[in-house]
């Protein structure tokens, strides 16, 4: 595969996960929007984001002003290079921020300068897996700094919240962490759950979980019925879109667990605000799918 191939590809990634909402987001915002009386604030609130999603999309522009960190999840088999992958994403870091354009996000938390360019120090976030299919894939998503900032970690158990080593303590814990969160992540949030591993990798699998379609069924049934559970005890906290009350909180929650040392018991709650952008790029037989 050719370098500028592939840089000009992820290219195209970064332009539509920055200015189109998957459909999926997109028809579960509407839904929301149905449930509310049309007087309400809620209702006010989410019928302005429906027409920036339409403006984004029909303008080419990007859905927020904050177009946020780049996280790649990146799937690859022995036919191509993690350095060779690096480099193409890194290029097209550049070539994005200067023609989308992306705001340039990428600060030396030292200095306080900012690159101008959306790269550094581990910046853009990469994660890579390598496997035996016959093509490259390549999920991105555009991870907001608001939605960031809410995300928690939990150790169990948890005193304060009376919150054991089980289901109910998981589940003790992203109510907590929803709440706290109020309306500062630019809500209706997705949240994200990751249970076990180390504290960095279990935030890892939290954030992992935005690649899911709402409407999708976790395979796990426990996990599954605490998804469903969870999604309708959050939305009658009525903290509502933007935290000025309504009956959609959350639009959607999804959790995957991996296993844990006996001494830890971690818990991450992460947070997408609505602008759940995130799309995946796929090459094989030098064909290009963008989903």
């Amino acid at each position: 595969m050719e370098n500028l191939s592939l840089t000009n590809s992820i290219v195209e990634l970064y332009k539509k996960t920055a200015t189109e909402l998957p459909q999926d987001i997109q028809d579960s915002i509407i839904k929301a929007k149905e449930k509310e009386e049309k007087t309400s604030i809620a209702f006010y609130i989410l019928n302005s984001i429906t027409d920036n999603i339409k403006i984004a999309e029909k303008g080419s522009i990007p859905l927020c002003q904050d177009t946020g960190t780049p996280i790649f999840y990146i799937y690859h088999n022995n036919d191509i290079s993690q350095k060779e992958l690096k480099k193409a994403i890194t290029e097209a870091t550049k070539i994005a921020t200067e023609k989308i354009p992306l705001r340039p996000n990428a600060v030396d938390p030292l200095t306080n300068e900012n690159s101008k360019n959306n790269t550094g120090i581990n910046f853009p976030v990469m994660h890579f897996e390598e496997h035996n299919e016959d093509f490259l894939k390549l999920d991105l998503m555009l991870k907001g700094g608001g939605s960031e900032n809410i995300g928690m970690l939990y150790k169990l158990p948890d005193t304060g919240l009376n919150a054991g080593r089980d289901i109910d303590g998981i589940k003790k814990c992203v109510v907590d962490a929803v709440f706290k969160a109020q309306g500062k992540g630019c809500s209706p949030t997705i949240v994200g759950i990751g249970v076990g591993g180390s504290a960095d990798e279990c935030m890892k699998l939290a954030k992992k979980q935005f690649f899911r379609k709402l409407d999708d069924k976790n395979r796990n049934e426990t996990l599954n019925n605490l998804e469903i559970g969870l999604l309708e005890k959050l939305n009658k906290l009525e903290i509502g879109p933007m935290g000025l009350g309504g009956k959609t909180t959350v639009l959607g929650v999804k959790a995957a667990i991996q296993h844990r040392h006996p001494a830890s018991f971690f818990v991450a709650v992460a947070f997408t605000c609505w602008a759940c952008r995130r799309y995946r790029l796929i090459i094989k037989d030098n064909k290009k799918i963008i989903e």
